[in-house]
């Protein structure tokens, strides 16, 4: 559950099971020396060997590297294409541990949208 200013738990109006990873698609998803440490632990590898093998710099900030997605064209390195879910959930860096900041989502709106219109729980729309 999200928690607003008050500290009080805000109910969550988005299920991530049942998108396809959008948020996981995006240009950049920005890490951390932070991020990058917690992933080197999760592989047993150094942090200079996590910093090397899963992040690139994008306009000037380091990013977690992508790979061919069927539906997006690109994601996330650590996102499973097939069964659209993350493959490092613990490990995931600090934006996507906050995201989407809200108790909604907007492409989750969208999607669950297009769905009941659409009549097709599987419903994606092309990107």
């Amino acid at each position: 559950m999200k928690k607003a200013s008050n500290g009080r738990a805000l109910p969550v109006m988005y299920n991530c099971s049942k998108c396809p990873g959008y948020c996981c698609t995006y240009k950049t998803i920005d890490v951390t020396k932070r991020d990058i440490a917690r992933l080197a632990k999760y592989f047993g590898v150094t942090y200079d060997q996590a910093k090397t093998r899963y992040t690139k710099v994008v306009y000037g900030n380091l990013s977690l590297r992508h790979q061919k997605d069927h539906i997006f064209k690109r994601a996330c390195m650590f996102f499973d294409t097939d069964k659209r879910r993350c493959t490092i959930y613990e490990a995931r860096p600090t934006v996507c541990r906050q995201y989407p900041e809200s108790k909604r989502c907007g492409y989750y709106d969208f999607l669950a949208s297009e769905r009941r219109r659409q009549c097709d729980d599987e419903f994606i729309p092309d990107a």
